[in-house]
């Protein structure tokens, strides 16, 4: 009954309340996680030196495009089981749980098997050189060989999450900042494994976390658990987790269409060292992204479980509330990276050359950060109520329509600058885009 409870609270508790409470574990995990990356790059760079940071950009690509099958299933889950929480259809909920974790298993094995077969091709094909691709191939083959339990990791995290327990989707994230951040320093710094042992930790400490999520699902007393005849895939509950898992899927196969195609630019307009650059200014862009992610996170039960309900009513209060924090979160992370972009970029590294670009790249790049807030959430907001066409349009919008263009004809004309201005320029781009649709949408529902 207390699991019931939690479910229903969705459609009873104040939103604002309801919005910090799933919101903040959910930030906390998502800016700890973040801050890990930091910390992580920070010592490959200190450490191994600014050759590895490069190369250790140059795994982006790898790293979105795991990220995106593990979306598909974890984000299309998570929002199928709050809709149907909301129905009080706790049955095919459970079943739900049981073909996620069949589908994270299946799409876990076939990504590893695939990219370690082809692991130099495709190295070289986002943008490795002679220089970046042992250290990339270093690091990859050991997230690769832990690739089913990276996305059997996000993707119970994220039911967790849609089950009611942002704490405890919190506290796994929190373990496996912690537990990494610790192997990170024996492996690396002690042990001086180098790029490796940076990877290492990442799957040991994700083992472990997955091992303490396993076990909350296998307790009979939760509202959702595991048990046998739930694990069998069911056509129609994979039709609709692939439905709406398309658009963050996506987003992130797209970025990382993006980032192969940055690397190159940054290669070619500026060298390895603008690559590190690049890895540089993206970590920081990430750690700020995170905080809107987690609000995101913190959104999408909310959401999803009173669409299910028809209380549209509370459904807009929460996307008011998160699109309004999450723009104040960004401006003061904004306002931070444009008075203080060296001293981000000595964080990761010593070598000046280096600081120097990185520190130009944080301020052309966040030009116009602010906005991308706003654009996320109402990505999302359309994610979690089901409308996937305009979802998959909004999330492509910023990338492939216009970021893809700009970053190949801007550095004609600017050179370096060029492809920093092409991220600005796409973001307001997008933000222009998406407050038309969401305008559209809400006099579409107040007329039915």
């Amino acid at each position: 009954m207390d699991n019931k409870q939690a479910a229903l609270e969705l459609g009873t508790k104040p939103v604002g309340g309801l919005l910090m409470q799933y919101a903040l574990p959910a930030i906390v995990a998502m800016t700890a996680s973040s801050l890990y990356n930091i910390i992580d790059r920070a010592m490959i760079g200190q450490m191994v030196g600014p050759e590895a940071i490069a190369g250790l950009g140059i795994t982006f690509p790898f790293m979105n495009l795991s990220g995106a099958f593990g979306a598909a299933v974890g984000v299309g889950a998570s929002t199928c089981i709050s809709v149907k929480l909301g129905q009080k259809d706790y049955k095919t909920a459970e079943h739900l749980l049981g073909n996620t974790v069949t589908l994270n298993l299946i799409i876990g094995f076939l990504f590893m098997a695939v990219c370690l077969i082809f692991l130099d091709p495709i190295l070289r094909f986002f943008g490795a050189s002679e220089v970046t691709l042992p250290y990339a191939r270093e690091f990859m083959v050991v997230i690769l060989l832990g690739n089913m339990v990276t996305h059997m990791y996000f993707g119970m995290n994220a039911v967790l999450r849609a089950a009611g327990k942002p704490r405890h989707a919190m506290y796994a994230t929190l373990f496996t900042v912690g537990m990494n951040i610790l192997l990170v320093v024996t492996f690396v710094w002690w042990l001086r494994w180098g790029i490796r042992g940076a990877a290492l930790a990442t799957i040991t400490s994700q083992t472990m976390a997955l091992c303490w999520q396993m076990r909350i699902f296998s307790n009979p007393k939760e509202l959702l658990h595991l048990k046998r005849g739930i694990y069998k895939l069911r056509a129609e509950l994979v039709r609709n987790i692939i439905a709406i898992g398309i658009s963050p899927f996506l987003m992130n196969a797209t970025a990382c269409v993006i980032v192969i195609f940055m690397n190159n630019q940054f290669v070619r307009y500026g060298g390895d060292m603008a690559v590190g650059a690049y890895s540089i200014a993206n970590s920081v862009v990430m750690v700020l992204f995170m905080f809107v992610m987690g609000m995101n996170q913190g959104m999408q039960p909310i959401v999803g479980y009173n669409y299910g309900a028809e209380h549209y009513d509370r459904m807009f209060r929460c996307l008011w509330l998160t699109i309004a924090s999450a723009t104040t979160i960004l401006l003061i992370g904004w306002s931070l990276s444009m008075l203080f972009p060296n001293a981000i970029a000595r964080v990761f590294t010593t070598d000046q050359t280096l600081i120097d670009m990185a520190a130009r790249g944080i301020k052309l790049n966040m030009l116009v950060f602010f906005v991308v807030g706003s654009q996320a959430v109402i990505t999302n907001f359309f994610q979690c109520i089901g409308k996937v066409k305009i979802s998959i349009f909004l999330s492509l919008s910023r990338q492939l329509f216009l970021l893809l263009p700009m970053a190949y004809v801007f550095p004609l004309m600017w050179g370096l600058d060029g492809v920093w201005y092409s991220m600005a320029a796409s973001d307001f781009g997008s933000f222009a885009m998406t407050l038309p649709l969401l305008w559209w949408y809400m006099k579409k529902l107040k007329r039915r």
